[in-house]
């Protein structure tokens, strides 16, 4: 199997180079490559230095942008599967295999999850987690436990669909509208780590407007949005 890691990166100049590092030192044969989205610190720049392979964007698009560069990047080259990788340390790669073994045996998303075996914390953040988790279920009909989990691999199937639609964030919602679309997600757990530096830029007030937004989206995406062929 053919896998991406897709590494977006916005102003990591602070932990690009060690997760760059880590990464190349766990699983050594893998590609991956850093989409800089439009960063104002040294994340390109680091990453020109140490010879790392960089799409450099030379705006700010955000997440959703910026994974679909790297969507069309990997469609272009003939990739089976892509991951979706944090530059700030939180991901692990040791798992990444794992979850590639689950797009061998077929499935179409897979989604590194802290809560596949382990309660949940009691935490605001939680309890938005909690909501996504239900209304996903309400238009799904499956449970997803850890749906805001941001390391998600995709195959073939969903490469190709992200890669030519418009408006798709790899956020909760999609997964949801794809589910309904006939993609078959699971769950590997894993563990995840403390940002390496710097400071999420979802505060306790964002994070609530975003868990909200997130559940609107599922229940109008779930409601007025038709279903679409995911074959190739």
């Amino acid at each position: 199997m053919k896998t991406l890691i897709v590494i977006p990166a916005y102003n990591e100049e602070e932990s690009i180079v060690r997760v760059v590092e880590h990464l190349k030192e766990v699983l050594p044969t893998y590609d991956f490559v850093v989409i800089n989205d439009g960063s104002k610190d040294r994340t390109r720049d680091l990453c020109k230095e140490h010879g790392y392979p960089l799409i450099d964007q030379r705006i700010n698009l955000g997440l959703s942008g910026t994974f679909q560069c790297g969507m069309r990047y990997a469609l272009r080259h003939g990739y089976d599967a892509v991951i979706q990788f944090d530059a700030d340390g939180q991901h692990r790669p040791e798992y990444i295999p794992a979850m590639e073994k689950k797009i061998e045996e077929g499935y179409d998303i897979v989604i590194g999850s802290r809560f596949v075996d382990r309660p949940k914390p009691r935490s605001m953040r939680m309890f938005g987690n909690n909501m996504i988790e239900l209304f996903t279920r309400l238009v799904t009909g499956k449970d997803i436990h850890d749906p805001t989990s941001g390391m998600r691999m995709y195959g073939k199937r969903i490469i190709r669909f992200m890669a030519e639609q418009i408006n798709l964030a790899p956020e909760p919602d999609t997964i949801s509208y794809l589910m309904r679309c006939g993609a078959k997600v699971t769950e590997v757990p894993v563990e995840m780590d403390e940002r390496l530096a710097g400071e999420s830029y979802l505060t306790v007030w964002k994070s609530m407007q975003y868990m909200m937004n997130v559940c609107v989206s599922i229940l109008v995406i779930g409601a007025f949005r038709p279903r679409i062929s995911l074959e190739e």
